[in-house]
């Protein structure tokens, strides 16, 4: 009977060192998501505030370029006046001329007032010609700004549309890998210049469980094939959860563990069955806090799979300005 109390009472000591130890495990795993996470927040803040700059950036070449075009047509105008004007005092300065060498014999007097005309009439000449050469040069500056603006802007909206092009066709792809799942609480989106594969947790896990199940598992592992090699994205693994409360001694406690730990549990499955780089993938927790349907908590239960383009392209061509 001795012999018996004490194998129980091993037994029970061994089973609270392995709770104990997944414990710790989880609770690591669970600290590693939260400096994951706030480096993609912080990451993804600054990519926010820089497309926010471009487009502003962008904005203010549109309307530099419709300035210039102003400045342009006001200036050419001008060079065409002040060109006008030089030809008809070219034709004044020669009447003069041939006035002053008919009348050169007229007497002293006569040929005083002839004189100080055609110096008059040469200086104005000397300025109009020094006032259109500037005004030349100030054109020619103007057009050759205005041709680099347009240039800008045309190489700006020509990597936006392709990089709208791109996503399209990622979010076709990402699309056509998920046919069969449609009716399963699975949608994808295109919105803010990302993709957004939404997957209801029914599709996934069992109530209050991070274990994905099988058929959430062949839709993971069709997403993971279609962006593998897929090599200038960023991808947020976000999980969600309802406002229902989890009151559990093990883990996961509460709604914030479970909403990580069921996208760390995506992370894994994405890794495991394709050929993505993990420096590419974070896996963050939202909790309760991000509802898509405040009515419908069946919706609310979700995993995001958040994915984004790589902008340093465009903010080269911003830096250059």
């Amino acid at each position: 009977m001795k012999s018996v109390s004490l194998m129980l009472f091993a037994i029970l000591v061994l089973g609270s060192c392995v709770s104990s130890k997944k414990y710790k495990a989880l609770e690591e795993k669970q600290r590693l998501c939260s400096e994951e996470l706030a480096k993609f927040m912080e990451s993804s803040g600054a990519y926010q505030s820089k497309a926010e700059q471009l487009q502003k950036d962008l904005d203010a070449a549109k309307k530099n370029i419709a300035s210039l075009s102003a400045d342009t047509a006001r200036l050419g105008a001008a060079q065409r006046n002040l060109t006008r004007e030089l030809s008809s005092s070219m034709k004044e300065l020669d009447e003069l001329t041939k006035t002053f060498d008919r009348y050169k014999s007229t007497g002293q007097k006569e040929t005083s007032a002839l004189q100080k005309q055609l110096e008059q009439k040469t200086k104005e000449l000397q300025k109009k010609s020094e006032e259109l050469v500037n005004l030349e040069a100030e054109l020619r500056n103007k057009q050759q700004l205005l041709e680099e603006r347009e240039r800008r802007v045309n190489e700006l909206e020509d990597l936006l549309k392709r990089q709208e092009d791109a996503l399209k066709l990622l979010k076709k792809k990402v699309t056509d890998a998920l046919i069969g799942f449609e009716n399963q609480g699975l949608k994808v989106e295109q919105k803010n210049g990302k993709i957004y594969v939404s997957m209801e947790a029914k599709l996934l896990f069992k109530s209050g469980s991070i274990v994905v199940e099988s058929e959430g598992k062949k839709a993971l592992q069709q997403i993971g094939k279609a962006l593998e090699n897929e090599k200038d994205l960023e991808i947020v693994v976000e999980g969600h959860t309802d406002t229902d409360k989890l009151n559990s001694a093990s883990f996961p406690r509460n709604n914030w563990e479970l909403s990580v730990l069921r996208a760390t549990s995506v992370v894994e499955i994405l890794l495991a069955n394709s050929k993505m780089n993990p420096a590419k993938l974070i896996a963050a927790g939202r909790s309760e806090f991000q509802p898509v349907d405040p009515a419908d908590k069946a919706k609310n239960r979700r995993i995001e799979i958040i994915i984004s383009p790589n902008l340093d392209e465009l903010f080269d061509i911003i830096s250059k300005d």
